[in-house]
């Protein structure tokens, strides 16, 4: 993962990335079967209505919420008006159409979240007042920006999954991204008293609701600036834990703390 803060470094954490495979002979399938990280639609946590058209609006975009859209436009699973594909009027180049599909398994649904394009991108951009001629992206600028945005939703979720390994015997068909919202300016307490430390505050925040066989898990994402990878794309640097939401979250980080401390 490279210089992430949030990986659990106790001896049976470190390797626990197999939550995302449930085990042969999980209960809770009528007919087990092998997958990689979306749980198998045999699942009974999972046997909700199909959601809407995978590619079409599967998934909105991992964009900060917008606020303002009229509430009818608004999907309450990230907080996001309907994708737009239409190139904007004054745009200076054409932008990609094409979405990349995650391994984030998407709750409710026996599909994965799906990234934005690059049209979808920058319209959302221009939507939150950006304007192309105060920085003079190009075209590939704009691929770039695509590849580090989703390479650093997928270390997201593989943090995500060190901490549910803590809970792979109570939900053994692995948990499922249920809704996210960022929020940029709410620094959260850990945040701002590392930036009390002498640490630089994130230049961004999430906050990803994960459904655990039926419980709710809310958690915390820090990003921090951080060198670029040439190789992966990969840029930031991710805090990652559950929050103080529950006895069970206080625990969760509790154990944790004690194994980084006596490890």
């Amino acid at each position: 993962m490279g210089a992430s803060m949030s990986t659990p470094a106790a001896p049976t954490v470190r390797a626990e990335a197999m939550v995302a495979v449930p085990p042969q002979g999980c209960p809770m399938h009528q007919e087990a079967q092998p997958v990689k990280v979306s749980p198998p639609s045999e699942c009974p946590m999972h046997q909700a209505p199909a959601g809407p058209a995978h590619q079409d609006r599967a998934y909105e975009f991992v964009e900060c919420p917008m606020k303002g859209a009229a509430a009818s436009d608004i999907d309450p699973a990230n907080m996001m008006p309907p994708p737009n594909q239409t190139p904007a009027p004054d745009q200076p180049f054409t932008l990609s159409l094409t979405r990349e599909e995650s391994t984030i398994p998407r709750h409710g649904t026996e599909k994965n979240w799906v990234y934005p394009s690059e049209q979808m991108f920058w319209n959302a951009m221009l939507r939150k007042g950006w304007r192309w001629r105060d920085d003079d992206l190009g075209s590939e600028d704009m691929s770039n920006i695509i590849k580090i945005h989703n390479r650093n939703n997928e270390q997201a979720w593989e943090e995500i999954l060190k901490w549910e390994a803590l809970h792979a015997q109570e939900c053994p068909c692995g948990p499922t991204l249920k809704r996210f919202g960022g929020k940029a300016k709410e620094y959260s307490p850990r945040a701002r008293f590392r930036h009390w430390m002498g640490y630089e505050l994130p230049f961004d925040r999430h906050d990803w609701i994960v459904d655990r066989c039926g419980k709710e898990v809310r958690y915390v994402i820090d990003y921090y600036d951080g060198e670029i990878n040439t190789q992966n794309y990969q840029f930031s640097i991710l805090d990652v834990r559950p929050a103080f939401d529950s006895l069970g979250a206080v625990w969760d980080r509790m154990k944790v703390a004690w194994w980084r401390w006596t490890s």
